[in-house]
């Protein structure tokens, strides 16, 4: 998936000649202390960032859920996603099931912006769910969550898995599911006093 992937922002190199493979049903984590290129890297991933070098083949369809709210606060949950599923070819059985499975169906007709931060949270990530995409991106997919959220969260993310799909989730909370492979991301000048 990537080859000597290395990426500078700012004029300052964040990470260089990253390696991993990840195939369907499988899952990547990111860690690394704040600053260190864990939300460049999934940017880099979804193709709103260029790498400095290497190379990165990924599959057609991708989700990003970040720290952006890509829905509009001003309409009710279920009409903002269904604006997105609409672009997405879905419909609005997959809108009611994304909801569910982020656990705000019973806030389909509230505003997005009377929204506490844990629900924000998982309106992100129901738009994440809505979009059927293969790879899932998630920029710490559990912050704000309670402990029954985070729970829901990890079921809908193993559900991806075992149907094939593939994710990498930067985190500094704890996921409950089990991942393939773990990058842990250092400063550039720590990785260089080990070499």
């Amino acid at each position: 998936m990537a080859e000597a992937l290395s990426c500078a922002r700012g004029g300052r190199i964040l990470f260089r000649n990253l390696d991993f493979v990840l195939e369907a049903g499988q899952a990547g984590l990111l860690t690394g202390p704040n600053g260190v290129g864990k939300s460049s890297l999934l940017r880099l991933l979804a193709g709103l960032l260029h790498p400095m070098a290497g190379s990165y083949a990924g599959p057609e369809s991708i989700a990003l859920c970040d720290d952006r709210l890509a829905l509009d606060e001003h309409l009710p949950l279920a009409q903002t996603l269904r604006f997105w599923a609409q672009l997405d070819g879905k419909d609005n059985a997959d809108v009611s099931t994304a909801m569910a499975r982020a656990g705000l169906d019973h806030l389909a007709d509230v505003p997005v912006r009377y929204f506490s931060t844990g629900q924000r949270q998982r309106a992100r990530l129901a738009r994440t769910y809505l979009t059927g995409a293969s790879l899932w991106l998630l920029d710490e997919p559990a912050n704000g969550l309670d402990t029954d959220s985070v729970g829901q969260l990890g079921l809908a993310l193993q559900s991806h898995l075992d149907s094939g799909g593939l994710l990498i989730a930067a985190s500094h909370i704890p996921l409950p599911i089990a991942f393939d492979f773990t990058l842990d991301l250092q400063p550039l000048e720590e990785l260089e006093a080990c070499l």
